[in-house]
């Protein structure tokens, strides 16, 4: 019998992050997997062949290339480049192990029509999102943004940004909603309208980020790793086994042993592993979590760019929901060949939302046929599941689903929640950095 600190299941990308912070710090770690492939759930699938397998589908036409020339995401998320997930890369030095993209170009859906979202005084100046009027708006909002420090009431410009509504700074710059609607959807990345009436200064901070990631290449704020992004739970396993985790992959689970309601051990294929806290998607724990809505995510196989997108060879796409009456809006992201993801000339682009009636194919059409003509579908609805507790009393910490965005960022959140609930201290980037570089001068 073998005695571990943390036992984690399944290789979902949060749990490969978590799995190589609880080993950076110092813990005893085995992580197992029922799969013979790191992602779980947001697995890049290669080659084409088994994509077609895995969906029941004919084989894939000698059109389409090498099957071995594709690796293409279950759950497509970008970064913005200034962002949480970005600096977890850094700050572990996993970035090491990848190679990163930049995303070509971010464009919002207004009235049937793809809009580019400006990025540049020259891109606000030929922009058909806002009128001449509210141009010189909008560069004053933004001036206002780029400014703002919330440890400095002179920038607030008469607004106290913890109780002024993000609704009342945009009639103070006299803002029209169709404007605010790209601002809060496409910049804010705010996926409801219940921004409008809170606080302003998590809309600020989150238009700043996207300001700020825009530093980096003025075409969109978002990167994306070479290969798709089952080389990002890779690298943090390499990370993890570095310092002393342990993986086991194609591996069945049988039991989870629980002792005095506490987590004590995890059975699989004969062996007893036992653990003081386990780490875990939903899959491996179904009693422990509960639905609180769906996804539908279509991968499109495509043998051209985007229509609208100046020949983007990747971008995203936001349909924001106001746009088709819905409550939530539709996602696009897409990618290509030059991401090493797709055979020479061809793209992959994914079209998300949350489901919200009995028919979510229709749901998405619109978005689908933005993308048109498109060689192949593959369409998936997975559920979405949260823990029913939060692991303290238990000491099992559940991961929640991938939601319908683009972004991982949104996902960090959760990360972030995890590691604070796990190790009952907040998750600090700089002391992280600093351990892990004391650590390696050790060795």
């Amino acid at each position: 019998m073998q005695e571990y600190d943390i036992i984690v299941l399944g290789t979902g990308l949060k749990e490969c992050i978590l799995s190589a912070l609880m080993s950076l710090s110092g813990k005893s770690v085995l992580h197992i997997d029922r799969n013979p492939y790191y992602g779980g759930e947001s697995a890049s699938i290669s080659p084409l062949e088994e994509l077609y397998k895995k969906f029941r589908l004919s084989s894939a036409a000698q059109a389409m290339g090498r099957g071995k020339d594709w690796n293409v995401d279950l759950v497509p998320k970008l970064f913005l480049a200034n962002g949480p997930m970005v600096q977890i890369l850094l700050e572990t030095g996993v970035t090491r192990y990848l190679d990163f993209k930049m995303i070509e170009g971010n464009y919002v859906y207004k009235a049937g029509k793809v809009h580019k979202i400006p990025v540049t005084e020259a891109d606000v100046h030929v922009s058909d999102l806002m009128g001449m009027f509210d141009k010189r708006r909008f560069r004053k909002l933004m001036l206002f943004i780029v400014n703002f420090d919330e440890r400095d009431p002179r920038t607030y410009h008469d607004m106290d940004p913890r109780k002024t509504t993000m609704r009342d700074v945009f009639l103070h710059y006299d803002l029209g909603s169709e404007v605010m609607e790209f601002i809060g959807h496409g910049m804010a990345l705010h996926h409801s309208e219940d921004y409008l009436d809170q606080p302003c200064v998590e809309t600020i901070k989150r238009i700043k980020l996207y300001s700020e990631s825009l530093v980096r290449d003025n075409t969109s704020p978002y990167l994306y790793p070479l290969y798709g992004l089952a080389e990002l739970p890779q690298g943090f396993a390499r990370l993890s086994a570095q310092y002393g985790g342990i993986y086991m992959l194609n591996r069945a689970v049988e039991e989870i042993v629980i002792e005095d309601n506490k987590v004590s051990a995890v059975r699989s294929e004969g062996g007893l592993f036992r653990c003081k806290q386990l780490i875990c998607d939903p899959s491996y724990v179904p009693n422990r979590v509960r639905k609180v809505g769906r996804v539908i995510r279509v991968v499109c196989l495509l043998n051209h760019p985007i229509k609208n997108t100046h020949e983007a060879n990747s971008c995203q796409i936001i349909i924001p929901q106001t746009q088709l009456n819905r409550k939530s809006d539709i996602y696009i992201a897409m990618v290509s060949y030059t991401h090493n993801v797709a055979s020479e000339g061809m793209y992959i682009a994914t079209v998300s939302t949350t489901i919200e009636t009995s028919n979510p194919q229709k749901e998405v059409q619109p978005g689908l046929e933005l993308l048109e003509p498109i060689v192949q579908k593959f369409v998936s609805i997975s559920k979405c599941l949260i823990p029913i507790e939060d692991g303290r009393a238990s000491q099992i910490f559940v991961s929640r689903s991938y939601d319908a965005t683009n972004l991982f960022d949104s996902e960090c959140d959760d990360i972030i929640d995890m590691y604070r609930r796990i190790t009952g201290s907040d998750f600090c980037f700089g002391e992280l950095r600093r351990d892990q570089f004391e650590g390696c001068e050790d060795k």
